[in-house]
């Protein structure tokens, strides 16, 4: 066995990024493959004209074990949205919010149509019950049986409104999946980070996430190099190789594949990849100056109405550098793949701004980019988990590193990273 091993990692996502930077740090000669011109997967931020806009709305929750243990949060400068929502409809608008940030919302909170008494004590306990709970239970099978985050909800004995009004549109825009057909284990999980620690962005936008993990990268003396599409990975059992679109072939003692699920499934052929998709279509506007959605540093979610967006995000309330002084900077995020071009979709979130808030002039509402992303999570039903792929489920040296071994989220890609890069450390030492 040499004693310096050579390693190659396919991808420039979270997983791929946190395993170069834990094969370096264990002494591994590491070259990371991505086919894009810079790394961050799913994860990237675009720059324009003094705004920030992340590839879709996307957020970090600062609790998640993995972010703690692999980003320095000091230097990302975190800016944190107020925990809770303002609840809009068609003349209709009420706050829930937590009484531990904000006190003075108690009585509107207290007062919320769209939640009973009993919805707010049941929350409360499961805010308490949850936060007592070790993360790792969650994705037990023989703990915590898994069912749908509706049944999970209505077995809960919340009312129909409550999850109708808030539930559906929160966990709509945290799974892309407004019917609650996902996987009660991802509620559970990310229910209690959010008790935990709440949800932010980084000023410089997520992708300043990357930009920190590949420093890391660097700095423990790996390698990255971008604009490199990986067409073959092959393997014995004590060496691999990769070939990429240019015609090179690469030698290694290990590859880790951390590309995106459906480029790891052709790679690879392990059916076990997940391949099924929810997507997501992302708009960003300038607010005219003059317009206040008086939701402060909270998300707006769409109680009832089919035709307008999932949820609203005011990036520039919570984080002022995403948007030039003198701005405002909001988003619209509609769920999956809807019919309507660009123009149709800054109408719609035209007209349900108006119908939501009447007493404003929303006709300055300025579209200034469109994300669509049609592969922003893996699907997540009850009993998915159990299915996934391992880091070690492939022959020969080659490994995996995604989302997709764990569950679909900032967590579950950092947490694979780690792993995959400890399973290439305890074999090539063997």
């Amino acid at each position: 066995m040499q004693s310096t091993p050579r390693v190659i990692v396919v991808g420039g996502g979270l997983a791929g990024l946190v395993a170069a930077r834990h094969l370096a740090d264990d002494g591994a000669d590491v070259t990371l493959l991505e086919r894009r011109d810079t790394v961050g997967g799913r994860v990237r931020t675009h720059e324009q004209d003094g705004y920030r806009f992340d590839r879709g709305f996307q957020v970090l929750f600062p609790a998640y074990p993995a972010v703690r243990r692999e980003l320095d949060l000091e230097a990302l400068d975190l800016q944190r949205f107020t925990s809770g929502a303002t609840i809009v409809g068609t003349d209709h608008r009420t706050v829930l919010a937590d009484p531990r940030q904000r006190p003075e919302l108690l009585p509107a909170t207290l007062a919320n149509s769209d939640v009973t008494l009993g919805d707010q004590l049941r929350l409360a306990w499961l805010w308490w019950e949850l936060r007592r709970t070790d993360p790792a239970e969650f994705f037990d099978d023989e703990r915590r049986p898994d069912t749908s985050i509706d049944r999970y909800l209505r077995q809960r004995g919340f009312s129909d409104r409550f999850i109708e009004r808030f539930f559906a549109p929160f966990y709509g825009g945290i799974t892309l999946d407004r019917s609650l057909s996902t996987s009660s284990r991802v509620f559970e999980y990310t229910f209690r980070t959010l008790a935990e620690g709440g949800a932010a962005v980084p000023a410089a936008g997520m992708g300043a996430i990357p930009a920190q993990l590949a420093d890391r990268v660097w700095t423990a003396g790996g390698a990255l190099e971008t604009g490199v599409t990986v067409t073959d990975v092959s393997s014995t059992d004590r060496s691999a190789t990769v070939t990429t679109a240019d015609g090179e072939t690469l030698a290694a003692d290990a590859v880790v594949v951390a590309a995106d699920p459906p480029t790891a499934r052709e790679l690879t052929g392990l059916e076990s990849i997940p391949t099924g998709a929810r997507a997501c279509v992302t708009q960003y506007y300038a607010l005219p100056d003059a317009v206040d959605l008086e939701t402060g540093k909270r998300l707006l979610l769409n109680a009832v109405d089919d035709d307008a967006p999932n949820h609203v995000v005011p990036h520039s309330a919570v984080a002022p550098a995403y948007a030039p002084d003198g701005s405002t900077l909001i988003s619209a995020t509609y769920l999956g793949e809807p019919d309507h071009d660009e123009t149709q979709l800054a109408e719609r979130t035209r007209l349900a701004l108006e119908a939501w808030y009447p007493d404003q002039r929303l006709d300055g509402l300025e579209m200034l980019r469109t994300d669509r992303i049609e592969f922003a999570q893996f699907d997540q039903p009850p009993g998915i988990h159990d299915r996934l792929p391992d880091a070690r489920d492939l022959e020969g040296s080659v490994y995996l590193a995604g989302d997709y071994t764990r569950w679909s989220s900032i967590q579950g890609a950092m947490e694979s990273g780690r792993e995959a890069a400890q399973a290439v450390l305890e074999d090539v030492s063997q």
